[in-house]
């Protein structure tokens, strides 16, 4: 804690740890969400990129063969442009996984910091009794009450 830290109240204290454990809670919300959508974005571009790089291939293959061999090509185009939605599909899926580690670490720290506030905000209040307990003694010693 900063120096400015030890001089706050309870209250200001847990105002302090609740604001600073919602920020990172939202931050890391926020990457979770980025990382969510970086991996969409690129899943997007290499099926794009494949589907052009399938398309020139085609063309190429279509001036190349004879009409003989265009139905063995086809099938091969198709078998690579198959493996080519799996592997989008196994990354897409890779990316959700990654996305959900991060939102259950992100779940795990919020309830981490909620335990802690709990226990911050239970300590607060024994202080606060303690500190009343003893004013009231001071008060009763000084006025003779």
């Amino acid at each position: 804690m900063t120096k400015k830290e030890d001089n706050l109240q309870p209250k200001e204290i847990k105002k302090t740890v609740t604001k600073e454990s919602k920020e990172t809670l939202d931050s890391l919300k926020e990457k979770a969400n980025d990382i969510k959508n970086a991996a969409s974005e690129k899943a997007s571009e290499l099926k794009e990129d494949a589907t052009k790089a399938f398309d020139v291939a085609k063309e190429k293959i279509n001036e190349t063969f004879s009409d003989e061999n265009m139905d063995k090509v086809k099938e091969k185009l198709h078998e690579y442009s198959e493996e080519a939605k799996e592997k989008v599909s196994e990354f897409a899926e890779d990316a959700g996984e990654m996305y959900e580690d991060v939102k259950e670490k992100a779940s795990e720290f919020a309830s981490e910091a909620a335990e802690n506030l709990a226990d911050l905000a239970e300590d607060a209040k024994e202080e606060i009794e303690e500190a009343t307990k003893k004013t009231k003694g001071f008060f009763k010693r000084l006025f003779g009450k």
